[in-house]
Formats: C-alpha cells, sequence, structure tokens
C-alpha cells in the first residue's frame, strides 16, 4: 500500500467533505440541539437505572438531566457519523471508478476514506463530551469520552455496511435512521432497559457497549474495560463486513478498466 496515495486520496476525501457546508453545520449543531432540548425539558429529580453490563443487581442514582444528557449524547454521536460513514463510501462512485483506472489501488481509497471517518469521529465525539462540561461533570469524563468515541466508531462501521450494500441513496438513510433511532435514540437508555423484557436484544445491538461506558463512566468507579474491548469488537466486525461487500464491487472497476484499456 503506497501511503502517498493514501493521502492524497484522504485530502481529496476532506475537500469534497468541506464543500458541504450544511453537513459540517449540523455536525456541530443537532448536538447543541439535542443538549439544549435535555437542559430544558427535564428535571433533576433523582432516579435509579442499573447498570446492566456490571451487573443486574447494580443500580445507580443520578439526576434525571445527567443520565439524559450522556444517552442522547451517544445517540447523537451514533446517529451523525453513520450518516457521514454512509455518504462517504457511496460518494463519487463514478470518480473511484476512474482513480482505480488511473492506478489507485481500492485498497488505497477504502484506507483513505476510513482515515476521513476516523477523523471525523474523533471531532463530533470530542465535541459532544466537552459540550457535556457546561451542564455537568463526569465522575471520568476521559472514559465517558470514550464510550462517545466507540459509538461513533461502531455506528460508523454500521454506516459503512449500509452505504456499501444499497445501491439507492434512500434505503440507505432509512437503514440508517431506522436502527438509530431504535438502538441508540430509545432501547439504550437505561431507564428503559431497567423494565425491558427480551433484554438479550438490547445487549446485542449496537450503541449498547458505548452506552454502558459512557453511563458507567459517567456515574461510577467500574471497571469498563470489557464493554469497550466489546465495542472495538463489534466495531470491527462491521467494519469487516462493509469492506467484503465494498471490496467485491471493486474488481468489477478493475476489469472494465483493462478491457476500455485493451480496446483502445
Amino acid at each position: 500500500m503506497r501511503l502517498s496515495y493514501v493521502a492524497t486520496g484522504a485530502l481529496m476525501t476532506v475537500r469534497e467533505l468541506m464543500r458541504n457546508r450544511l453537513v459540517l453545520i449540523m455536525l456541530f449543531l443537532i448536538p447543541s440541539i439535542f443538549y439544549t432540548l435535555v437542559a430544558l425539558t427535564t428535571s433533576d429529580r433523582p432516579i435509579a437505572f442499573k447498570l446492566a453490563s456490571v451487573s443486574e443487581d447494580t443500580f445507580v442514582s443520578v439526576s434525571q438531566k445527567s443520565e439524559s444528557l450522556i444517552f442522547i449524547g451517544v445517540a447523537a454521536v451514533g446517529f451523525l457519523t453513520s450518516f457521514v460513514a454512509m455518504n462517504l463510501i457511496r460518494r463519487d462512485v463514478e470518480v473511484n471508478r476512474r482513480l482505480v483506472i488511473c492506478g489507485y489501488r481500492p485498497s488505497e481509497l477504502i484506507v483513505s476514506k476510513l482515515t476521513v471517518l476516523m477523523g471525523v469521529i474523533l471531532v463530533v465525539a470530542l465535541f459532544v463530551s466537552l459540550s457535556l462540561l457546561l451542564f455537568f461533570r463526569p465522575d471520568r469524563f476521559a472514559l465517558t469520552a470514550v464510550g462517545l468515541i466507540l459509538a461513533g466508531w461502531v455506528y460508523g462501521a454500521y454506516g459503512l455496511l449500509v452505504g456499501a450494500i444499497f445501491r439507492r441513496e434512500l434505503e440507505a438513510i432509512l437503514f440508517i435512521v431506522l436502527l438509530a433511532n431504535i438502538d441508540a435514540g430509545w432501547l439504550q437508555n437505561p431507564i428503559y432497559y431497567a423494565d425491558a423484557q427480551n433484554t438479550e436484544i438490547i445487549r446485542a445491538l449496537p450503541a449498547y457497549f458505548p452506552s454502558q461506558i459512557s453511563m458507567v463512566a459517567a456515574f461510577s468507579d467500574h471497571s469498563v474495560t470489557v464493554p469497550i474491548a466489546a465495542s472495538v469488537g463489534y466495531g470491527l466486525g462491521l467494519l469487516f463486513l462493509a469492506l467484503i461487500v465494498h471490496r467485491w464491487r471493486m474488481p468489477r472497476v478493475r476489469h472494465h478498466g483493462h478491457l476500455g484499456d485493451h480496446n483502445g
């Protein structure tokens, strides 16, 4: 793999992303709106909920506002990064075809997009983490931020998979919105989890482990080693599937390119 080609591909991807000013604004505007609504509509009334990744009998009691801020932060990061990832892998399909014909390796194009995606994940997750400090300071701020970064990692990989599978943008957007709303935006709320049936389904969803990292780190001193490892593994699994689908399509581009050179 030629690092100069990867760097050039990443730079072109960043420039293309920067041209879409609306997307850049929404990356920061959406979390700000979510946090403002939480601050205006929730109270400081104490609530108790379960830290499921620690044990089924471990409960903490915190203010409703603090719990909601962590929960909505994970949901915002997951939704935004999955949407950006879907766009990155689907963006400029014809440009990618021409780049492969001109000598770029499919692996170099994929790595360049992953590099840009990781940068977006870090920027969005750190912005959301720092915004928390306007309302309260988590017990372990750094690990809370790690949970938000891993939420972006897992949902970014999911966005890549969705973008690789669906050829039309509408279907891809619907699958992202559907899972992000049901998973990160609903089922991972620990208040709901406390009385939920069939919790195995909730624990199998992408946002479970990142949500647990942030909740456990923000409100207790329990270890988060297991959910961190599980989040990394979950994201790697989704990424592996996404790369298989994407790489399966790329050889066709190379094949057509050789035919075109031969005919010319």
